[in-house]
């Protein structure tokens, strides 16, 4: 898979509960709906951003009446919480270390989840997100499992 370098990224995970943890204290946590780990590239903007929260505000995963990924959290009133992740532009392709080169700088990246973070309640989806450049636990339990990977264009 080729991946843009100037992308918004985005792991998306269903769960019936999800919970993000700073120093043994409990800042966030959801009941059913979507974990969404989220990273910024460089040159990233709020166009980017609002794509990503418009794409996983109506991602169809999960379940209607008979258990079928048909529906969105918009559809069942579900709610996100939002982490950010740098981690997700790790490069190992040389070596056995990752490079983090590909992510934005921590200024523009905390504006840029912020951003995705507003765009998401804008569009009526109750948003708790995690404690940006904290150290955190992150507590989950994965629905199905369901994992989806997205990228902005």
């Amino acid at each position: 898979m080729v991946r843009n370098s100037e992308a918004v990224r985005a792991l998306v995970q269903r769960v019936s509960q999800a919970s993000v943890e700073v120093a043994g204290d409990r800042v966030s946590e959801i009941g059913p709906g979507l974990l969404v780990l989220v990273a910024a590239g460089p040159g990233d903007g709020p166009e980017q951003a609002a794509w990503m929260a418009g794409k996983i505000a109506r991602l169809r995963i999960l379940p209607d009446d008979e258990g079928r990924m048909n529906r969105s959290v918009l559809d069942t009133g579900g709610e996100v919480l939002a982490v950010s992740q740098f981690t997700l532009y790790g490069d190992a392709s040389r070596g056995n270390r990752p490079g983090f080169t590909g992510a934005a700088p921590p200024e523009e990246a905390e504006v840029l989840v912020d951003q995705f973070a507003d765009a998401l309640r804008d569009l009526g989806v109750p948003v708790r997100q995690g404690v940006f450049g904290a150290h955190m636990q992150v507590a989950l339990v994965n629905d199905g499992p369901v994992t989806i990977w997205l990228e902005s264009p």
